[in-house]
């Protein structure tokens, strides 16, 4: 029926995923990491040009990439429409549709992880041939509603189980499912299931689906526990429109500048593995494997602002820090 390819990048991480969509030499790219030179990997390994950058939701726990992977690649740069926003971009609502190469792209309103989320479905040859749900339709469950704050909860979670309702009566029920959270991700009200998934599957799995409002409303917002306490900065720097980042290796500190930082009350973050951090560390340092999910909780314990020193076993273990924390909003460290 297609000759469409879809092409996940992980964040494992964040437990996310982005992707990137191909037909012929073109490609639409959804929810991209801020680091975008992962996105551009895969554009020239495909041989693909990007038509558009598309949004499902002003992200709450990563910053996005898509403005300045939009300016670079000279693509449409699509987000929901109803936020204000810094920057130019195509604003889309509900029925609103995208002509592309790649396929003629439907706008779905699904509200519910945040007001004014959107879903794409991607349509060719008179069917749905990919449905990519960001944080509304996950793997065996939906996204969060709680993450604007306690006065948006319910009527987030009411609009999440009517947006869930609604989407097997507009979409073609077969059609794969490519969820932006969800594999790992705070962003998810519960745990979800599987890596892969059609409508159909999850209209028969999946709790939404066939459990009445009432009680959904009432076991999800109770099921619901902490979230990283970062994710309360991601959506306004995300409405403002992230710069490009320098993933250049900082300046080397001496022992000196370790005494200096810490005297000031900045944080100096060892990297290294826990059991050597264990056996040997400096005096009023923070312990944050990088081997591990670092970035998550550092971003949760970390006073937002305060400055940070990266301490490692060596430059690679500095650079995949670098990298995870530009993800976050927190450049040159």
């Amino acid at each position: 029926m297609s000759n469409l390819e879809v092409i996940s990048i992980e964040t494992p991480n964040l437990g996310d995923r982005s992707y990137v969509i191909g037909a012929g030499a073109t490609a639409i790219v959804i929810d991209p990491q801020r680091d975008i030179d992962r996105v551009l990997d895969v554009l020239d390994a495909q041989g693909w040009s990007p038509s558009h950058i598309l949004e499902t939701h002003f992200h709450n726990d990563y910053v996005s990439g898509g403005l300045q992977l939009a300016r670079q690649t000279d693509a449409s740069y699509v987000v929901p429409d109803g936020m204000d926003i810094s920057f130019d971009a195509q604003q889309v609502k509900d029925n609103d549709e995208i002509e592309s190469d790649v396929g003629r792209i439907r706008v779905l309103h699904t509200p519910g992880h945040t007001p004014n989320h959107v879903s794409f479905a991607i349509h060719r040859d008179g069917h749905d041939i990919a449905l990519f749900t960001g944080g509304s339709l996950l793997f065996g469950s939906v996204g969060r509603p709680d993450l604007l704050g306690p006065a948006f909860t319910e009527p987030l979670a009411r609009s999440q189980w009517k947006s869930m309702q609604r989407l097997p009566q507009i979409v073609s029920n077969d059609v794969p499912v490519y969820p932006t959270h969800g594999f790992g991700s705070f962003c998810s009200a519960t745990a979800t299931v599987g890596t892969h998934s059609t409508l159909l599957e999850q209209m028969r799995a999946n709790p939404v689906f066939h459990t009445d409002e009432e009680t959904y409303i009432r076991e999800l917002i109770a099921g619901l526990d902490a979230f990283p306490k970062y994710y309360v900065y991601m959506g306004p720097a995300n409405q403002l429109g992230a710069g490009p980042i320098d993933l250049s290796l900082p300046r080397l500190a001496t022992a000196d500048d370790l005494v200096h930082h810490l005297q000031q009350g900045d944080w100096v973050v060892d990297l290294r593995h826990r059991r050597v951090f264990a056996a040997d560390h400096i005096h009023a340092s923070f312990s944050f494997d990088v081997h591990g999910n670092a970035v998550t909780y550092l971003g949760w314990l970390l006073d937002w602002g305060t400055p940070l020193v990266l301490l490692g076993a060596d430059l690679t273990e500095i650079a995949i820090m670098q990298r995870e924390l530009v993800r976050i909003g927190i450049d040159r460290p």
